[in-house]
């Protein structure tokens, strides 16, 4: 059979030849049609409900969130598998559907169960979301928000990472195919109210009324109109808080009523950060950063322990 081959080949060059420049455009022209990625997607089909409950321990987000939200998807079709976890503050449930089952098809029925399921957690637990489409495997790209040489003084890592939040990150929204876009490090920027105790104790409220005050003095209102000739006037109470100094003119009820208490006179309003619970590095950080930890282990063990770091 190979012989018959070979002499077809050698009496029929002209063939030979054209087939093979064909083989060529095809295979040139696959190579443009094939989608090729770094670190291929292999995760299967899933939607995942993410509920963020602040101050609950896992075992509150266990039997206040994650088991009614798997109840309520416990039947739908095309489902595979359910798996959760919940830990303090946190609730994460991943629901897997077979890989012939629409995505967007199995996002819009976890979608109606989640209204259904809302009465069976209480408000102030938390609200349960969908998570983004894409997957942590769905990364394709990473980049570092920095000042300008020379402007290093005016921008800290609270306002870069608020320039991430606020500009950066929606402007890459609205690109055709991004899914998410995560900010990591940085310090997250919150107006932060430090109340004294002893204020409160000597003018005879709690921090409750604290927390009641905040939340009817920072929202608009809107009202009814007055006709006045052939003109309109619409009536509407503006209330968002803009700024430090709204937030300190904030006032307080108290029990006589007698001299307005304001949000400052009990309180240190300032701007502060959310809790970090880790670090980020970056190229030669990283490496300082392991050299360092390489010589204090060396230091700490001794000279004839040996460390290897991948």
């Amino acid at each position: 059979m190979l012989t018959k081959i070979i002499e077809f080949s050698v009496k029929n060059k002209l063939i030979i030849a054209l087939l093979v420049f064909g083989l060529i455009g095809v295979g040139s022209y696959q190579v443009t049609q094939l989608p090729i990625d770094a670190v291929p997607d292999i995760t299967n089909n899933q939607v995942q409900v993410i509920t963020t409950a602040p101050s609950f321990g896992a075992t509150d987000i266990e039997r206040l969130v994650t088991f009614p939200i798997e109840q309520a998807n416990s039947n739908i079709s095309g489902l595979k598998e359910i798996r959760s976890f919940s830990r303090f503050g946190l609730s994460l449930v991943t629901i897997v559907f077979d890989d012939d089952t629409d995505i967007y098809w199995a996002r819009q029925q976890v979608a109606k169960r989640l209204q259904q399921v809302q009465n069976q957690i209480p408000q102030d637990v938390g609200t349960p979301a969908l998570g983004p489409i894409s997957t942590g495997l769905g990364e394709i790209y990473q980049y570092v928000v920095r000042p300008k040489k020379g402007y290093e003084s005016k921008y800290d890592i609270t306002e870069l990472r608020t320039l991430q939040d606020w500009i950066v990150r929606r402007q890459l929204l609205g690109v055709k195919g991004v899914a998410e876009v995560s900010s990591f490090g940085g310090k997250l920027k919150q107006y932060e109210i430090s109340v004294n105790s002893d204020k409160l104790n000597a003018y005879g409220i709690t921090i409750t009324d604290v927390f009641d005050a905040l939340k009817t003095n920072n929202q608009n209102t809107g009202g009814s109109y007055i006709e006045k000739g052939p003109t309109v006037l619409y009536i509407r109470s503006e209330g968002l808080v803009g700024n430090l100094d709204d937030i300190k003119n904030i006032a307080i009820a108290t029990k006589n009523n007698d001299v307005p208490l304001f949000i400052r006179d009990i309180a240190e309003v300032r701007y502060g950060y959310a809790t970090r619970f880790g670090a980020m590095t970056y190229n030669d950080i990283s490496r300082r950063l392991l050299t360092f930890l390489r010589q204090e282990f060396l230091r700490t063990m001794g000279k004839s322990t040996a460390l290897i770091v991948i």
